[in-house]
């Protein structure tokens, strides 16, 4: 989805690489605090080595591209991409709870 709104937003080739560098820095920035869902979620177990709060980590990440979405006036491509990740989220808690 970061890829899709810098494709999408039209302007000259500096307002590209200024939204390419802000996008850039958010993505990094929500994806130490993914890491840190999934450290503290991990070290809450004894020694075995389990991994959780994948799945929390992936759905702050797309909340940070819905936001950069919205902000850039991309509703449409916000739209399609909560309506997907809604699907996405519930179809597979549906898959894990069979198991």
């Amino acid at each position: 989805m970061f890829t899709l709104i810098i494709m999408q937003t039209s302007g000259s080739q500096s307002s590209h690489d200024a939204l390419s560098r802000v996008i850039q820095g958010i993505a990094a920035g929500v994806g130490f605090l993914g890491a840190g869902e999934i450290v503290r979620q991990s070290s809450q177990q004894t020694q075995q080595l389990h991994i959780h709060g994948l799945t929390s980590a992936a759905a702050i990440w797309v909340s940070a591209a819905l936001g950069i979405a919205a902000g850039c006036g991309l509703w449409q491509l916000g739209l399609i991409g909560a309506v997907l990740t809604f699907l996405v989220l519930n179809v597979f808690k549906r898959l894990e709870k069979r198991d």
